[in-house]
């Protein structure tokens, strides 16, 4: 089957970023994709919680989830919003981090929260403390689609092997892993992460990614690495988008999961063992 990756540059103006991703999934559908991916924070990308305050929506308010919501059901294809910075009820007041899984009929089938907050001192000027503007969700999530099982992750959870080894199990054949992810640590680990995700599960991994400088009405900007991959379950690249926005069409196999798996059957072969 066809799919597209939308490698996206946004803003911190929803609305604005909503006209140009529209677009773009317009052009994947044109372009006969059956199942189109965004990545993470499609809808803001803002340092600045409170212009986050001021911007965001609530899930059932949100224009971004309406309106993609819309064009694939119009499309008639399944689509992957990587995740969108939501307000929440309760608690804190801190905002979500929630990938959906939109059916061609328009439906959300799943709705994961992003696990692993990215708390990280890369250096003395990049620093990042992602759980103070976000609360972490505590759930993994398998979803059911027509082409088979998807596990759903956002971005940072990609190092914690784990998580994917319980989604593979769970049945999944497919591992979603949309990003914002940073320059250093895309050129250093990007690839490798994703890579050995595929390899450990014998499953595809999709990747989309934010990509560029992202404008910002504050003008405290972010810089994100693109690069979104698609990766199959033997473990090759065979689809790197590298640095320019777009849409970016690759096909996937599903039986090449059942012939990775058979060459080395890792997730068969797992046996318990005593922690040290």
């Amino acid at each position: 089957m066809k799919i597209a990756l939308l490698q996206l540059n946004v803003s911190d103006d929803p609305a604005a970023n909503l006209i140009e991703t529209r677009a773009l999934l317009r052009e994947a559908v044109a372009g006969g994709a059956a199942f189109v991916l965004t990545p993470e924070v499609t809808n803001c990308v803002s340092t600045s919680r409170s212009h986050q305050q001021a911007v965001l929506a609530y899930e059932e308010d949100d224009a971004t989830l309406a309106a993609l919501r819309e064009e694939a059901a119009k499309a008639g294809t399944w689509l992957l919003i990587g995740s969108l910075a939501l307000k929440t009820r309760g608690g804190d007041g801190r905002f979500a981090n929630r990938s959906f899984l939109i059916s061609p009929q328009g439906e959300i089938v799943a709705r994961y929260d992003k696990i692993h907050m990215f708390d990280v001192d890369i250096s003395a000027t990049e620093t990042y403390r992602e759980s103070a503007g976000y609360r972490p969700g505590d759930k993994a999530v398998v979803a059911e689609t027509a082409f088979g099982k998807i596990g759903m992750s956002v971005c940072y959870d990609m190092r914690f092997p784990a998580l994917y080894q319980a989604l593979a199990e769970a049945g999944a054949r497919i591992l979603t892993m949309p990003a914002a992810f940073s320059p250093v640590t895309g050129a250093a680990h990007w690839h490798s992460l994703l890579r050995a995700r595929a390899i450990e599960n014998g499953c595809y991994v999709l990747a989309p990614a934010q990509t560029g400088t992202h404008a910002s009405a504050e003008h405290k900007t972010r810089d994100t690495y693109g690069h979104s991959l698609v990766v199959a379950p033997w473990g090759e690249v065979v689809l790197d988008a590298g640095t320019a926005p777009g849409v970016y069409f690759c096909d996937m196999d599903m039986e090449e999961c059942d012939k990775a798996r058979a060459k080395v059957p890792s997730l068969a072969n797992r046996r318990p063992f005593a922690a040290p």
